[in-house]
């Protein structure tokens, strides 16, 4: 009994620092600091409707929108609740088939020349918002015609979403889908 009562109130010291005051003064001092990305970078519409999320990827499949990096989430693309990649490597045959049916639906446009990795590969959390500005470029021609656009237009639209490089040094120029499409849908 003598070693019991200590026990069970460090067990209750640590939960209530590590369990309730830790998480709290977190989550203030993001809320003060960065309150838009600690409410989950949403975009909000004209409505006050939350309609997706900066950081994760969203389903388009017309032909007038972006397409976004294919999802390796199961059953329901982009589902942030089973996040993780597929683990299928070159030598799966269903990887194999969903990259054959990838690059088919983008021939099917009329894409000619090499496809970018991102627009055949999933990634590894399923979830990427963004595509390469090759990507993007890729699919300007094919947006262009479906919204009955120039494609000097689309381009400059692509040009305007383009994001840098993380602090100027990390990654490549991206395009996050999500806000290039709501562009194209609320000129």
């Amino acid at each position: 009994m003598k070693e019991l009562k200590p026990a069970i109130l460090m067990c209750l010291l640590f939960t209530l620092l590590c369990g309730g005051l830790y998480p709290a003064v977190v989550t203030g001092i993001a809320q003060t600091l960065f309150p838009e990305q600690a409410n989950g970078s949403l975009i909000i519409d004209a409505g006050g409707q939350a309609v997706g999320s900066k950081l994760i990827g969203q389903p388009f499949s017309g032909p007038h929108y972006f397409w976004p990096r294919p999802s390796a989430t199961a059953e329901f693309p982009y589902n942030p609740m089973a996040s993780g990649g597929s683990n299928s490597g070159p030598s799966n045959p269903a990887f194999l088939t969903s990259v054959t049916e990838r690059i088919g639906a983008l021939r099917a446009t009329g894409v000619v020349g090499p496809i970018p990795a991102d627009l055949a590969l999933a990634s590894a959390s399923g979830l990427d918002p963004h595509i390469s500005l090759a990507a993007a470029r890729l699919q300007i021609p094919r947006i262009a015609l479906a919204r009955n656009l120039s494609e000097e237009a689309v381009t400059s639209l692509v040009a305007i979403h383009t994001e840098g490089r993380q602090l100027g040094l990390l990654g490549e120029p991206r395009v996050n889908v999500l806000l290039l499409n709501r562009a194209l849908d609320n000129p």
